[in-house]
């Protein structure tokens, strides 16, 4: 497959491709299925499963090599930690809106005319942190991902990836090296059809649905990974006394 216009354009992606791109490829061998659901220009909200620290390097890897800059939402607070925030800003990654105020809905606007206008993409995780489902299936989303694809129509591609668990389980402080390029799989989903909730995006109601959707996308996909079904209800972690930390979405 030719590279993509994102690839082949100059930015500070490319040094730290050099560095990361080798680096996780050692340590899985990462197999994508689906990457023509993947759009080759233009916005789009990419949302992966999360249930390993280090499965966000998949996930960048495996967007890098599909053409596409994997640019991420991250916490507001970062973006003003001295050169960390001037990596976040030069590489064009998205500043989470941490409430649903009408502040926080004028900064999700303004976030996605911004990816529209610069033709880039943005992944995040509608779960907002490590899954709390005791067999690592998606739990109960949040509202960020499906707010920025409403708020400018963009395609809502769903992604579930499978086996990082192996490199870096749940809460595991290190990696395991031994063996070397464990299997790893990402799958892509068609786009979410947001169609009919259209021009809703500041309604409750609306966004809870399109969560729904999403996470019924994710779940789908990983299911057919794994060769199992999933639990019938969704964990919540409010309804097991969980307390939901590190999130990146709200």
């Amino acid at each position: 497959m030719a590279p993509r216009s994102e690839r082949r354009r100059p930015s500070l992606f490319w040094p730290l491709a050099v560095i990361v791109v080798p680096l996780v490829s050692l340590l899985a061998k990462i197999r994508i299925v689906g990457r023509e659901k993947l759009p080759a220009n233009g916005a789009f909200v990419l949302a992966p499963n999360h249930y390993s620290e280090f499965d966000p390097l998949i996930v960048a890897v495996a967007v890098w090599r599909m053409g596409r800059a994997p640019r991420f939402m991250a916490k507001e607070s970062l973006f003003r930690v001295p050169v960390l925030g001037w990596v976040l800003r030069s590489t064009g990654m998205v500043p989470v809106a941490r409430s649903s105020s009408a502040a926080a809905a004028k900064q999700t606007l303004r976030q996605s005319t911004e990816l529209v206008e610069h033709g880039r993409g943005v992944i995040v995780y509608p779960e907002g942190t490590l899954t709390r489902d005791p067999d690592l299936w998606p739990m109960r989303g949040k509202s960020g991902a499906v707010r920025l694809a409403l708020a400018r129509d963009l395609p809502l591609i769903p992604m579930a990836q499978w086996g990082t668990q192996a490199i870096m389980g749940r809460y595991q402080k290190g990696l395991s090296l031994w063996p070397l390029r464990k299997p790893v799989t990402v799958v892509l989903g068609n786009p979410v059809d947001l169609s009919d909730l259209r021009g809703r995006a500041g309604e409750p109601a609306a966004l809870a649905e399109a969560s729904t959707r999403l996470m019924n996308a994710i779940t789908a996909l990983l299911e057919d990974i794994r060769g199992e079904k999933a639990p019938a209800e969704r964990w919540n972690p409010a309804s097991h006394g969980q307390k939901e930390t590190g999130r990146l979405d709200s």
